[in-house]
């Protein structure tokens, strides 16, 4: 199951499994834990060569990889990751953590994950097509709509889907919604690049909605974000649409910070510059949006938010995985904040889940208390759209961005319930008073899902 060298893969492996064995679950159906070492193993993994040339002739090579996890609810579905950092054990972890992220979507899809080690930063439009041909050149014969469809992620944008492709339509001869994300005007969805920041805000607001029977809402809270690409942009821009104050954004080389509120204007300037690539410190720098003195933000360097936003009432960390230590889990507790909920996959360490839980299980009072919701069910609203993408090319229809939405706030309101209901259902705490767990109710509640289908299926008994 876990093997030497795949950090990133043992703890999300740990991570489950520690939730699943402290919920009442192998109690009341110790079945379920033959399903473990199934589940735990993927179902296939793909590695290949890439071979492309850069724009002065030089051959370059890179790594690919399909880790196809989990089919039993669907076509394997996930993102494909183009960094420098990619490697095996971080597309473990992810495709895993995608299995159960899908099946609390409720809709048919399985877990998988991608991608490459290419690193598309400074390279040319010309550069990147090449590499994109050459990759979907070697994936191209073990995906399909029916069998895996993949979509984007951390330096695979629109750019990087139309080149793939168009890629897979020339080597296979045939249109199909073979991946996610694509252009509107040839089979995307509206609303797809807002989906997982929207989403993560839709599930927040239940989380405050249900912590404080409706007496509350995002209004005059004040929110970190980590993060500024589209996950924490679009919810940024979705808290502030709700009344929130976003105190914070950042990237891989530091933090911007303004106690008084970044503004829409800034976060717009900022999604423009990003599309060349252009850091957070160039674009505060260059950029009017940021330049007077009632809109000037702190620039932070080599630093993540949590330690320098002050006093908060939501922490979303939207960046990447492990970005919130059990130091930062600390700072964020001492700060007052009471909702904490990731729009990255992993975004905190075991220490820091560890630190929040505690705080929650303590707390007699919910509307003070710490709630702790896992990426794997807050930031399921990317995958949902992606879902809705497939549905709307297989159907050859295309629906609105209000029609999409509304079916996006609904995914996003019946994960969080199921979350909920299930943590009580196989609760084993004592303060009775606490808030329910929602990490262990994500985890049973996705888990048991796939469970029950793979054993219909035969692949346990």
């Amino acid at each position: 199951m876990v093997q030497p060298q795949e950090p990133e893969f043992e703890q999300a492996y740990n991570e489950l499994l520690s939730t699943l064995n402290d919920s009442t679950l192998f109690i009341e159906h110790p079945e379920y834990k033959k399903v473990i070492p199934v589940v735990s193993v993927p179902e296939r993994i793909i590695q290949f060569r890439v071979t492309w040339e850069d724009d002065n002739g030089n051959m370059q090579v890179n790594r690919g990889y399909r880790v196809q996890f989990n089919s039993a609810l669907g076509p394997y579905k996930g993102g494909l990751r183009l960094h420098p950092s990619v490697n095996l054990s971080i597309l473990k972890f992810l495709g895993y953590e995608q299995i159960f992220k899908n099946a609390l979507t409720g809709l048919p899809m399985g877990g998988g994950k991608g991608g490459s080690d290419f690193n598309p930063k400074g390279r040319s439009d010309n550069e990147i097509r090449r590499f994109c041909v050459a990759f979907m050149r070697q994936l191209s014969r073990y995906i399909g709509q029916f069998t895996d469809v993949p979509a984007g992620d951390i330096g695979t944008g629109g750019r990087e889907i139309g080149f793939m492709f168009g890629a897979y339509k020339q080597m296979q001869n045939q249109w199909e919604g073979v991946l996610t994300g694509k252009g509107l005007s040839w089979g995307g969805s509206l609303i797809r690049p807002e989906a997982t920041g929207y989403g993560l805000i839709y599930y927040v607001e239940k989380m405050i909605e249900r912590a404080t029977n409706g007496k509350e809402s995002f209004n005059g809270k004040r929110v970190a974000i980590s993060g500024s690409g589209n996950v924490a942009q679009y919810a940024a821009l979705k808290a502030i649409e709700l009344g929130a104050t976003v105190v914070s954004l950042s990237d891989s080389q530091g933090t911007i910070v303004n106690q008084r509120g970044i503004t829409i204007d800034q976060i717009y300037q900022i999604q423009s510059a990003k599309l060349q690539f252009k850091s957070l410190d160039e674009i505060i720098s260059n950029s009017s949006a940021f330049t007077s003195q009632s809109t000037k933000c702190e620039y932070i360097p080599n630093a993540r938010p949590w330690t320098h936003v002050g006093a908060v009432d939501i922490a979303l960390p939207c960046a990447t995985q492990n970005e919130v230590s059990g130091d930062e889990a600390k700072a964020l507790v001492a700060a007052g904040c009471r909702f904490i909920a990731e729009g990255s996959n992993m975004g905190s360490t075991q220490e820091a889940i560890d630190i929040f839980e505690a705080e929650r299980k303590s707390s007699t009072n919910p509307q003070s208390a710490i709630w702790y919701a896992p990426g794997k069910a807050a930031n399921c609203g990317g995958v949902a759209v992606s879902g809705l993408e497939m549905a709307q090319n297989s159907q050859r229809v295309s629906w609105s961005s209000e029609e999409v939405d509304a079916k996006l706030k609904q995914i996003m309101i019946d994960c969080f319930e199921n979350c909920y209901s299930t943590a009580i259902k196989y609760s084993a705490e004592k303060n009775s008073n606490a808030l329910p767990s929602l990490v262990m109710g994500a985890n049973v509640a996705g888990f048991v899902k796939v469970a029950d289908a793979m054993k219909d299926q035969g692949d346990w008994w």
